[in-house]
């Protein structure tokens, strides 16, 4: 837009602000304002007719391009992938053999029918999709006509506004003479401006739309025959196709279970299709060589003294006071093998988290490997002095606040469950599971408490207990 336009537009934003909201005096011409929406439905349905013809060349353009990329595809997948240590049959020279030749010939009868469609596709990009192109062109000159016509009548309404509010006035002095004498002037250039647009338009518009009938009858009758001629050439090219791979007497779907087999049966064994999704997280596979397995319960630092007496010199205590609250993470990883004079057990305990407070019996308690004539190492000055010296107890945990206990969540299952993998909870139908966590969704996998063991199960095989 020029600098000129900008002004103009500028200037006539008032009265089209008035016009848009009904205020103040608007010319309107019945005649026009039917001429002109039916302009618009026929720029809009040529608009349709230029694109949707467009895509149907495409479309079968695309429909010849994806068979044959189709045959493509499905030839690669019968060769072997071979020389590969991954290929089973990688010392076999060739796979389906006459599945790629299949592939191979179904590729040159849909090239070839591609070669004998192009000059109907050709026909349809001249006869059809050009000529609404053509139309296109012409009926954007036009639409620059009609919003020129828009600009005149805004003038024209402003003018005649300007006009009719200094007619209006009283006492007009010379400055209003003058005005007014200039208003008159610009009402009648915008007067002769609007009319000859308008009247152009009106005389015009009505030799347009019986021209468009007249263009657009051939050009429906050319897309009709095209179209026949494209679907004819399809038929009779596929019905000629005799491929021996496909038995075409048979039913669709008794050829097709005929052709899979046992595949699908097969294919399901395999224990790597066999996945579960879950936004929860899942429990580790591999625990540390100390963890403990299954439902063993935990043994205590505090549990009390040995009930085994022993020979050998009594332990210090710093070898199996529990950690720190503080020290737990860092120490823990420090305890990687056994001494002579330890059990497994004790290493476990090593392991357990710290008691708040400690019993004086253990740190004298003896352990059960001292009734093996074992040497022990002499323990030097500085552990006979930790010994010697009394560990303080850890501090208490902090109070928490006097609150109601939530309640708990239960569900009942409807059907019964095996565990499928190791962090499953199994069940049977009628069990009461406590739940721990749990998703909105119930086509997901929830964690809950059963029986003292805590694993994930399907959300569907359990209902809510209200």
């Amino acid at each position: 837009m020029s600098f000129r336009g900008f002004q103009k537009s500028v200037v006539r934003a008032p009265q089209q602000f008035k016009q848009k909201f009904n205020l103040g005096e608007h010319t309107k011409d019945p005649v026009y304002i039917d001429s002109e929406r039916r302009f618009q439905e026929l720029e809009t349905e040529t608009k349709r007719l230029h694109d949707e013809s467009k895509k149907y060349f495409e479309a079968i353009n695309g429909m010849l391009q994806h068979q044959i990329e189709f045959s493509k595809a499905m030839t690669e997948i019968y060769k072997p992938i071979s020389g590969r240590v991954s290929d089973p049959d990688s010392l076999v020279p060739s796979g389906n053999i006459e599945g790629i030749a299949a592939c191979e010939e179904y590729e040159a009868v849909v090239k070839d029918l591609q070669e004998t469609l192009a000059p109907e596709l050709e026909m349809i990009e001249a006869r059809v999709i050009r000529p609404a192109n053509e139309l296109l062109d012409v009926i954007k000159v036009i639409r620059k006509t009609v919003v020129k016509r828009e600009h005149k009548k805004l003038d024209y309404d402003r003018h005649r506004a300007t006009l009719k509010k200094l007619q209006d006035k009283k006492d007009r002095s010379a400055k209003d003479e003058k005005a007014m004498w200039k208003a008159e002037n610009e009402v009648e250039q915008a007067t002769q401006e609007y009319n000859y647009f308008n009247d152009l338009l009106k005389d015009e518009l009505p030799k347009l739309f019986a021209l468009e009938r007249q263009f657009i009858q051939p050009l429906f009758q050319s897309f009709y025959y095209m179209q026949l001629n494209i679907f004819y050439t399809l038929h009779e090219k596929m019905q000629h196709c005799d491929i021996g791979y496909f038995d075409l007497t048979l039913d669709i779907e008794e050829a097709f279970y005929a052709k899979r087999g046992d595949v699908q049966e097969r294919a399901e064994a395999l224990s790597i299709v066999k996945f579960k999704t879950t936004g929860m997280k899942r429990p580790p596979k591999y625990q540390r060589p100390g963890a403990l397995e299954g439902n063993k319960p935990a043994g205590l630092l505090t549990a009390g003294s040995s009930t085994t007496t022993s020979t050998g010199p009594p332990e210090a205590a710093p070898s199996i006071t529990a950690p720190r609250p503080w020290e737990e993470q860092q120490q823990a990883p420090a305890v990687t093998a056994l001494r002579p004079w330890e059990t497994q057990a004790e290493t476990v305990e090593a392991h357990a988290p710290p008691p708040y407070s400690v019993k004086p019996s253990t740190l004298h308690a003896t352990p059960a490997s001292y009734a093996a004539p074992v040497a022990s190492p002499k323990p030097s000055s500085l552990s006979m002095a930790a010994a010697a010296k009394a560990k303080p107890p850890p501090p208490k945990p902090k109070p928490k606040a006097l609150m109601a206990a939530p309640k708990v969540e239960t569900v009942t299952a409807l059907y019964d469950y095996s565990a499928q993998a190791e962090g499953d909870l199994s069940f049977r139908a009628g069990d009461v599971i406590e739940i721990v966590t749990r998703t909105a969704n119930e086509n997901e996998w929830w964690i809950g408490k059963l029986h003292g063991k805590q694993g994930q199960f399907p959300g569907n095989y359990v209902q809510l207990n209200s």
